[in-house]
């Protein structure tokens, strides 16, 4: 596993077992990271994710870009936005998205 990202988004690498749905790891994330914020951080009892995730597959050969991407993000997101980027990604993979439902 690997993560990291900026103030506003994450960037997560995972490998699932293949009895793990995609939906119900970022359920389990994000349930038990807001429990641990919570508990360990009063200050950040406003603290919630946002309802949706954007989810992509990545062969294991190219794992090691993807780590090296994560590490990045902060040089990263001064070149291009997050919103700007994702935007890209969903295009160039040829996603079908509304605009409406993004961010």
């Amino acid at each position: 596993m690997k993560s990291g990202g900026t103030d506003d988004h994450i960037h997560m690498l995972l490998s699932l077992n293949p009895d793990i749905s995609v939906s119900k790891a970022v359920q389990l994330i994000k349930g038990n990271s807001s429990k641990w914020i919570h508990d360990n951080f009063q200050a950040l009892n406003i603290f919630s994710w946002q309802e949706g995730y954007g989810a992509f597959t990545v062969s294991k050969s190219q794992a090691g870009i993807i780590r090296k991407y994560i590490d990045n993000q902060e040089e990263h997101h001064k070149k291009i936005s997050f919103e700007e980027e994702y935007l890209e990604l969903l295009k160039r993979n040829n996603i079908d998205f509304d605009l409406k439902c993004l961010f």
